[in-house]
Formats: structure tokens, C-alpha cells, sequence
């Protein structure tokens, strides 16, 4: 389904009937690394995907997607569906979309998982990180796509799963180099929602992988105490959806069933 934001296309799915999960991917992704997941998510909820903007068949919509914006996109697609509240997961960068979401939606919020994804703001490392990334997209776009997302997976998982990380480069490929920048620039500044994570009443986890190159167990840890927050730590690497998938899906089938 397509829907317009205000003059720009947003793609989205829907999937099964009853209380309403929202899907946020990560950066370099979209609705697509949902699919193993839907069909047993599916069987007592409504499911909702969304490609954000400038990644899958959605289309860029401005210089920066700030999380903000991404969350305003969310918040117009569930008013068109008629849905008022919904759980959320979210993956890596679709957990700073969530949190942004909660920021401005809390009781609409039902449940709030997070997947690889953290609530704390980047560092001043991190955000030179980006810029650099920024920087190489204006060169040689395929080339940075080819080494985020083989980087995304533990060491010990890249051959195992060669051919999922083919399959995710050869998607991003396709997505267009504004939108990815306009991403990697709302990632940058987005602010720190811990705050927002911490006082958050509702239902909330945390999910974390013991190789993750991106996040720290340790990070995790200290972040999941101090928002008290259910913390549940699996084997694997960033991409837990492939790297563990039947870790993901029996938290999940425990959470909403």
C-alpha cells in the first residue's frame, strides 16, 4: 500500500486482524527483513511494516529525516488505518523512530520493544563516524553500503549467512543515496531518549545480542537498569531477525501471545 505524505509516496503493509504491532526496520533495511516473522506474528494481531523514508519503495523527503519526522510519517499512517494504539518493535534505527513516537504519542503506546537499538544519544565519535560515512555515500554509495552491512553481523555469522547479506546489499542498492544520507544525518543528531524510555509506564523491553559490533552488552546492561527495563540478551550479531531468529520470535510469541 502507498500511502502519501503530504506529496511524497510511503510504502507500508498490513497483515492479520486483532491489537495492532508496529514494525520499525533499521537503517539499510526495510519491510522486507520482517517477513519471516509476520506469518506467526500475524496470527492474533494486526501487523503494520513501514519502509521509512528513503529506504524500500518509500521516497525521500527531505535533506534530514530527523527521527521526529520519521515518527509524524508512523503517527499519519495508524491515523489513516484508523489504529489509535499499537505496540511497537523497533530494529536499530526503528527503535530511535519507536522512542521518538513515544515521545509524542505515550498513550498510544501499548508495548515498546526494543531490538539492537538503544535509547542514548551517538557520541561525539559516533557522530564523526557519520559524517565520514556521509562523506563516502558522495563518492562511491555502493561501496559503503557493501561494508555497513556486512559490519552489521558478528564475525563468527558472516559466512553462515553470506547469502542474507547479499540479498540486503543488493536491496540498498536500490535505495536512493539522498535517503540514506537524510537518515544517517537524523541518526547523528537525534537527541537522547532515555528519559523518554525511562518514564515510559507501559510494557518495555530490551533486546540485545552478545556480538553485537554496534551495541555493548555492558551499555545495555547499565541502560536496561536505570529505565527499569526487562533486558533478554541472545546469541548473534546486530541482525538478530536473521543471525537468531528463533530466539526473536519465541520472545516475541511470549510478549504477544
Amino acid at each position: 500500500m502507498i500511502f502519501q505524505y503530504k506529496t511524497t509516496p510511503i510504502y507500508y503493509e498490513t497483515f492479520g486482524k486483532g491489537s495492532a504491532i508496529v514494525l520499525l526496520h533499521g537503517f539499510l533495511e526495510s519491510t522486507t527483513m520482517w517477513k519471516s516473522l509476520i506469518p506467526q506474528l500475524s496470527k492474533n494481531n494486526t501487523v503494520i511494516t513501514i519502509d521509512l523514508p528513503g529506504h524500500g519503495k518509500s521516497e525521500v523527503i527531505s535533506e534530514i529525516h530527523t527521527m521526529e519526522l520519521m515518527a509524524e510519517v508512523v503517527a499519519q499512517i495508524l491515523q489513516q488505518l484508523q489504529i489509535s494504539k499499537a505496540s511497537f518493535i523497533g530494529h536499530s534505527m526503528g527503535g530511535y523512530v519507536a522512542l521518538a513516537y513515544t515521545e509524542l504519542f505515550s498513550e498510544k503506546v501499548v508495548q515498546l520493544i526494543l531490538l539492537n537499538s538503544t535509547s542514548i544519544a551517538d557520541s561525539e565519535e559516533r557522530k564523526e563516524n557519520r559524517n565520514r560515512a556521509i562523506a563516502i555515500m558522495d563518492q562511491n554509495p555502493k561501496a559503503f553500503i557493501s561494508m555497513a552491512i556486512g559490519n552489521l553481523f558478528a564475525e563468527t555469522s558472516r559466512k553462515k549467512f553470506s547469502k542474507e547479506i547479499e540479498a540486503l546489499k543488493a536491496e540498498a542498492y536500490s535505495f536512493p543515496v539522498e535517503g540514506i544520507k537524510a537518515a544517517a544525518k537524523g541518526m547523528r543528531d537525534r537527541k537522547d531518549r532515555t528519559a523518554v524510555f525511562k518514564n515510559f509506564e507501559n510494557e518495555k523491553h530490551l533486546i540485545l545480542a552478545e556480538d553485537d559490533p554496534i551495541l555493548t552488552i555492558e551499555e545495555g546492561r547499565r541502560l536496561a537498569e536505570n529505565c527499569n527495563v526487562s533486558l533478554k540478551i541472545i546469541a548473534g550479531g546486530h541482525m538478530s531477525v536473521i543471525e537468531n531468529q528463533e530466539a526473536v520470535l519465541a520472545f516475541f510469541q511470549d510478549v504477544f501471545n
